[in-house]
């Protein structure tokens, strides 16, 4: 083992930082789009890191003439790996016992986390980020600790190769920088608009940019060789330069969104930079930004945002999988809140400060000692049950998990009615196009039975048949589709899962453009999340002044931007008079008879009375 380090400075200020990066993350995470770039968080929980290590890296280099590797190592699983194989145990036993249907490639999940390549996993299993409605991993977010784990790894070989054989700071320096052009030259070829952004953003040749930048500035600005008297001017000077910085990282917390072009095409590299600075600023002695993120609530969350960051989305996940957060969404926030807070304090108190001292070759010895009867633990030893049951509980379900999500379950009855009625509406649209649809030849009787099947009247019936539609939606559309065909044999619909406001609008662009944009258009969107005034300008853009749209609001009471998006879609409707908003909230809101177990899609009682619904509010 290597000599302890003479020196080393412990920056108070960057546990403030820590602070402002995971207050980001889970703001982020409980309200995605008031909050919609708080997952900037993680570039500067990344820059730290950086920072951070490569400083340590190099004073050690300067003191010992050495780097000691295996120590690093040894110091860093110590300090990282309880807590990640206790949340990763954890939640395996939880969704063992209460969420089976997560159980599939779960003995992958767990491996690629323990090895630290996790995000690549994620890339090849094409898992989505910023998809917020289907059912959400709680591991998801654990990408980034893979990104870190890798750097970890070999980001000391990398650096002794680089004293030995660069040697001067200056080639050194200008290195990392170009290698973290590269890394942000790869994000922003690499990104694709219209396509969701989860491979560039988990990737760990597209995300190293922020490492790299901080591993930069501690190659120029070391922390033990800054002096703490500057004059007036420069103290000034760099206060002013840290203000400017947190300010623009606080505004760009509120303002960038994680599917936009700008944020993969220089943005989050922008980004990065202002974290550099920070990070540059803080760590100065002579300047005041130490001093003004230093005080007791900044620094008892900065030491525990490890186990804030781990818990955070298992428990945010697990809570909203059983309660409707939109009811009262800022209660259930605070106690969100407050559940990841208490787990983070107990980890940190109980499990990471603990392990990190602890000597790992004594642990025999440790266990036989608790084993004994008249043990000095005493009724300590009553505490190993709970760990034990919890490796029980991960091994049962990592036994029993499937190897593919094909082999998890089969089709659940929406996916098994979305999956048929996608062939019935593709073989109808070609009807359409071809205008050979079989409502051209339908005769009275058939009116009358349809008429009574939806109990609208004759006269609506014969109205709807004639009416030109294009629909455009989600999976709430594609689940009611052929219904809503039923009634109306001349409405085109394109329904995708998953998808999002952002993403209808080129497909109504590529309608209209050719000519394939009926006078009628109806809309169901908003049930994986809410629109910016942008989008919805363009939509009604496309359809223009002459067309009426028509947009379902919607019944998501699981989510929080249910209220958002309703609201929203009032608004919008004294804006745009050939606007009409479909109240099927209000309408449905009382009757989860009418719905599957998600609370969201109608299911075959409640088509029943979806259809003939919109059909209503269309046909007045």
């Amino acid at each position: 083992m290597g000599k302890r380090l003479k020196k080393s400075r412990y920056i108070s200020g960057f546990d403030g930082i820590r602070t402002l990066a995971v207050i980001g993350v889970i703001l982020y995470h409980l309200a995605p789009y008031q909050f919609q770039g708080g997952f900037l968080g993680v570039p500067i929980f990344f820059v730290v890191s950086g920072y951070l290590i490569t400083d340590l890296l190099f004073q050690e280099w300067q003191q010992n003439k050495r780097i000691d590797v295996i120590g690093f190592y040894i110091r860093r699983v110590k300090r990282l790996y309880p807590a990640l194989v206790t949340l990763v145990l954890a939640t395996t036993a939880y969704i063992t016992l209460f969420a089976r249907d997560l159980l599939a490639n779960i003995r992958a999940v767990i491996m690629t986390n323990l090895l630290y390549v996790y995000n690549w996993y994620q890339v090849a299993h094409h898992e989505s980020y910023f998809d917020k409605f289907g059912t959400q991993s709680p591991f998801t977010h654990l990408w980034s600790l893979s990104i870190e784990g890798q750097f970890y790894l070999f980001w000391p070989l990398i650096i002794i190769i680089l004293l030995k054989f660069v040697k001067k700071k200056q080639p050194i320096f200008d290195t990392m920088i170009i290698l973290a052009f590269i890394s942000a030259l790869l994000m922003a070829i690499l990104y694709r608009t219209g396509q969701d952004p989860s491979r560039v953003y988990y990737g760990t040749d597209t995300r190293m940019f922020s490492i790299l930048l901080g591993a930069a500035l501690a190659v120029v600005w070391p922390s033990t060789a800054l002096r703490k008297d500057l004059p007036t001017n420069l103290r000034l000077l760099l206060d002013v330069v840290g203000g400017g910085a947190l300010m623009l990282l606080c505004l760009m917390f509120m303002q960038m969104t994680g599917e936009s072009a700008l944020v993969y095409r220089g943005g989050m590299f922008f980004f990065s930079v202002l974290s550099m600075i920070l990070v540059a600023v803080v760590a100065h002695p002579g300047a005041d930004m130490n001093r003004l993120l230093t005080n007791r609530l900044f620094t008892w969350i900065g030491k525990r945002s490890y186990g804030i960051y781990l818990y955070q989305y298992p428990v945010l996940v697990f809570f909203e999988s059983k309660i409707n957060v939109a009811d009262h969404s800022f209660l259930y926030a605070l106690i969100e809140v407050a559940l990841i807070l208490v787990l983070s304090d107990l980890s940190y108190r109980f499990l990471e400060l603990p392990l990190q001292h602890f000597d790992y070759s004594k642990t025999w010895s440790t266990l036989k000692e608790f084993c004994r009867r008249d043990s000095s633990y005493g009724n300590k030893r009553w505490y190993m049950l709970i760990p034990g049951l919890i490796v029980l509980l991960a091994v049962v379900g990592a036994t029993t998990g499937t190897t593919s999500g094909s082999e998890a379950k089969k089709d659940t009855a929406l996916e098994k009615t979305i999956k048929e009625n996608n062939k019935k509406v593709a073989k109808q649209n070609k009807n359409i196009a071809a205008k050979t649809s079989s409502s051209e030849h339908s005769s009275s009787s058939a009116d009358t039975n349809t008429a009574k099947q939806f109990d609208l009247t004759e006269n609506e019936i014969a109205k709807a048949k004639q009416l030109q539609i294009t629909a455009v939606g989600d999976s709430v559309l594609a689940d009611a589709s052929t219904t809503l065909q039923e009634i109306f044999p001349n409405m085109y619909v394109d329904a995708k899962v998953g998808r999002q406001v952002r993403e209808a609008i080129p497909v109504l662009q590529s309608l209209a453009q050719s000519g394939k944009l009926a006078n009628t258009v109806l809309l169901s969107e908003g049930t994986n999340g809410p629109y910016s005034e942008q989008e919805l300008d363009q939509i009604m853009a496309i359809v223009g002044k002459e067309r009426k749209l028509y947009w379902i609001n919607v019944h998501v009471p699981t989510r929080r931007w249910q209220d958002q998006v309703n609201n929203d879609l009032k608004v919008a409707a004294k804006k745009y008079p050939n606007l009409k908003v479909i109240d099927w909230y209000t309408y449905s809101k009382n009757h989860p008879e009418w719905f599957y177990d998600d609370n969201v899609h109608p299911n075959s009682e409640g088509l029943k009375y979806y259809g003939p619904y919109v059909a209503r509010q269309i046909l007045k």
